[in-house]
């Protein structure tokens, strides 16, 4: 059986780096990026908000060991899918006064930790709300053209592969932390709402020029180990309710993408479903090669992040390849190489 299990793992592995082996560059030029701390390269860095991860351990195992303000200790999936497509190896934050536009000309980041689809998501921890993501795109555009000239900035704006990724906090760090939004909406109508936001901001990106997007759903939130932990009913375990959210609202957002293919002419959206295999890893790790997907890597794994997760605390882990979760709500740089190695897949037959 050991034998079996390890010739599965290697034969995984091997799979993953065959396809993240670079592709060829000419139909995706550049990835530009939207959304939250699950694609957030270090814009935070550079606002007043405390969701910050620019000191250590973050960033332990990134090239170079810097935490960059990536919440992870290494790459993101956008980076991964970056250097998949045959670009460069990370991809920069636009905040960011150490990268100028020849850096942002084959990859961006606009994202910001913390923020959601909707702007009352943003002002919880003070960070970048979606509409200034969507203005600092055009502000990128403008600085694109006068650097490369109107003909090949257009080819790049049409031809680049968007990514958004957003959500989870609109429920976990909204609608059920702080009660404004409860007030106003049953969870059907506040995810009716969201959806709704969704769309106006695909349908803004496409008014832009954006002609290539990744739309990605929900996680299994309910398996975050901040979630777990809180999870005063069902000690430890899931919190299903959050679960059974996630998966609802993510066929919301499927059907969303079908109706934006049959509107928007020359316009392709794909839906990119982290759910099923990120609750795989979570379930059964050790097919995977991990030995923890209930806690994460940084403090006791059960609540630290951001300034909460400290260089010096005792029980950080010394090998965070062990681990699905980084800190308490975000995974691992291995953890999400495999999630965009099955990402890439999907992507490569549409976008390649």
């Amino acid at each position: 059986m050991a034998y079996m299990w390890l010739t599965g793992l290697i034969i995984f592995s091997t799979e993953i780096l065959t396809l993240l082996v670079p592709e060829c560059r000419a139909r995706v030029p550049a990835i530009i990026v939207f959304g939250d701390s699950s694609v957030d390269s270090g814009n935070n860095n550079f606002i007043s908000t405390v969701a910050k991860s620019n000191f250590a351990p973050y960033g332990r195992d990134f090239p170079g060991g810097n935490a960059t303000g990536r919440f992870c200790n290494g790459r993101l999936p956008p980076d991964y899918l970056s250097e998949a497509f045959g670009l460069k190896p990370s991809i920069p934050a636009y905040l960011d006064p150490m990268y100028s536009i020849q850096d942002f000309a084959t990859g961006v980041c606009f994202a910001s930790a913390g923020s959601g689809y909707d702007n009352a998501t943003a002002d919880v921890l003070g960070v970048i709300p979606l509409w200034q993501e969507l203005e600092n795109y055009k502000d990128y555009q403008r600085k694109l053209e006068t650097f490369l000239g109107a003909e090949q900035e257009k080819e790049i704006i049409t031809e680049a592969l968007y990514i958004m990724s957003v959500g989870t906090n609109d429920f976990l760090e909204n609608y059920y932390a702080i009660p404004g939004r409860r007030s106003q909406f049953t969870i059907q109508q506040y995810q009716d709402f969201l959806i709704g936001l969704a769309e106006d901001f695909v349908k803004q990106l496409y008014a832009l020029g954006a002609r290539k997007l990744s739309l990605t759903g929900l996680p299994p939130m309910g398996c975050l180990p901040l979630e777990r932990a809180t999870n005063f009913m069902h000690p430890d375990s899931c919190a299903e309710e959050y679960n059974d959210l996630a998966l609802e609202f993510n066929g919301k957002l499927k059907q969303l993408v079908a109706e934006l293919n049959d509107e928007l002419p020359g316009m392709k959206v794909v839906f990119a479903n982290p759910y099923d295999l990120l609750l795989q890893l979570i379930t059964a790790p050790s097919l995977y090669g991990f030995e923890n997907a209930e806690v994460g890597c940084c403090g006791s794994g059960t609540f630290e992040m951001g300034i909460m997760c400290t260089p010096d605390h005792p029980l950080t882990c010394t090998d965070a390849d062990k681990y699905v979760f980084w800190d308490a709500f975000h995974l691992t740089d291995r953890a999400n190489q495999i999630i965009s190695s099955y990402l890439f897949k999907d992507l490569k037959s549409n976008f390649l």
